[in-house]
């Protein structure tokens, strides 16, 4: 049994590589919705944050021989969680992350942290669009709400937690874009263009979390956009191509099979 830490469209992707080479595979998700994604696939999944003492629970209880880490490269506390859980039941642990994306546009600039992608927009003020999420959607509603000459428009999942979210942050509902992904360039480009936007802020998430399509769209429509690096960890190992992971996988087995 592999438990894989999932939830993206890559990573479920992963996790079905990973069965077809043979092996078991347990996803552990946050939401139903991505349970639902996986149950569609034939493969299981457990739904909820774990710490890194219930991850051990499940690879004792499920006699796991390795965690594969294919969670977001922004989840950067479900990834610490699992290194420990690795550690912590002695098995392996892989980490997969897809590829950064190569970003050529001139007017984008580079920062490490949501609070610096908050304090730019600040200074540059007009109509500002997030493509960062919910979960630090308080960062620049809290920084950015109260000033005049902005207007936040926040683009995030359709999901109640999040309405609720955005109500307890007084955020106002004419602002808000609640849609789920994949967005081609061309809706894009229609969005930015409907609001008005003059500052884009987004995340360094990888081609497959379709930055591409994002910073594309504003380099046509001459949009000035923020990227937030993604966090440094020290991971063990690391790899981008599903055939990396599965290889050791098996070179982990036949190290166990002598």
């Amino acid at each position: 049994m592999i438990i894989m830490l999932s939830g993206t469209s890559d990573a479920r992707q992963l996790a079905l590589a990973i069965r077809d080479a043979g092996y078991d595979v347990l996803a552990t998700v946050v939401t139903e919705h991505a349970a639902e994604q996986m149950s569609y696939v034939g493969l299981r999944a457990h739904i909820g944050r774990l710490n890194a003492h219930e991850m051990v629970e499940i690879i004792k209880q499920h006699k796991a021989k390795a965690i594969v880490d294919a969670s977001h490269p922004f989840a950067e506390e479900a990834s610490q969680q699992a290194m420990q859980a690795a550690e912590e039941a002695n098995v392996p642990y892989i980490r997969y992350e897809r590829k950064e994306s190569v970003i050529m546009y001139d007017r984008v600039t580079f920062v490490d942290s949501y609070e610096a992608a908050a304090e730019y927009a600040a200074k540059k003020r007009g109509v500002i669009m997030l493509t960062t999420g919910s979960k630090t959607l308080h960062i620049f509603a809290e920084k950015l709400l109260p000033l005049p000459d902005v207007r936040l428009i926040a683009r995030m999942l359709p999901r109640k937690d999040n309405m609720e979210k955005c109500e307890q942050l007084r955020f106002p509902q004419e602002n808000i874009i609640a849609m789920q992904g994949p967005f081609t360039k061309q809706l894009d480009m229609a969005l930015m263009k409907h609001f008005g936007v003059t500052l884009l802020v987004t995340k360094e998430s990888g081609r497959v979390g379709f930055v591409d399509e994002k910073i594309a769209a504003a380099q046509q429509l001459g949009i000035e956009t923020v990227v937030i690096r993604r966090p440094k960890l020290s991971y063990p190992v690391v790899y981008h191509e599903f055939s990396d992971v599965i290889r050791a996988l098996e070179e982990m087995k036949e190290k166990g099979e002598k």
